[in-house]
């Protein structure tokens, strides 16, 4: 939550209620009657409570890549970037690619 709260602020504009309304039900069992509140103010008229949780969509979360740290010898060499689902041939590629690793 706070890694997007800085990505709101980063934006220097007033966040549309889209963007915040899903906070606030993550936000309720912490600070129960601030969630409340803010949640009556965008506009419900039910508790907070009631809403449910957020919905999840794994796909938005998976990472694109994924960072490896490479060790030769017990010593860390570098790093290399592969997909998630790269095998152990296509990493020992990718780390022979790099310099200082090779």
């Amino acid at each position: 939550m706070m890694e997007y709260m800085k990505v709101l602020r980063a934006a220097e504009r007033t966040p549309h209620i889209a963007e915040v309304e899903p906070l606030v039900p993550l936000v309720a069992p912490f600070a129960p009657h601030i969630a409340e509140e803010l949640w009556e103010r965008i506009g419900h008229k039910r508790s907070v409570f009631d809403s449910g949780w957020p919905e999840f969509d794994p796909d938005l979360a998976a990472d694109e890549l994924i960072m490896i740290a490479v060790q030769v010898n017990g010593k860390t060499r570098g790093t290399i970037q592969v997909s998630p689902d790269a095998g152990q041939e296509d990493a020992l590629a990718a780390a022979m690619l790099e310099p200082g690793i090779a």
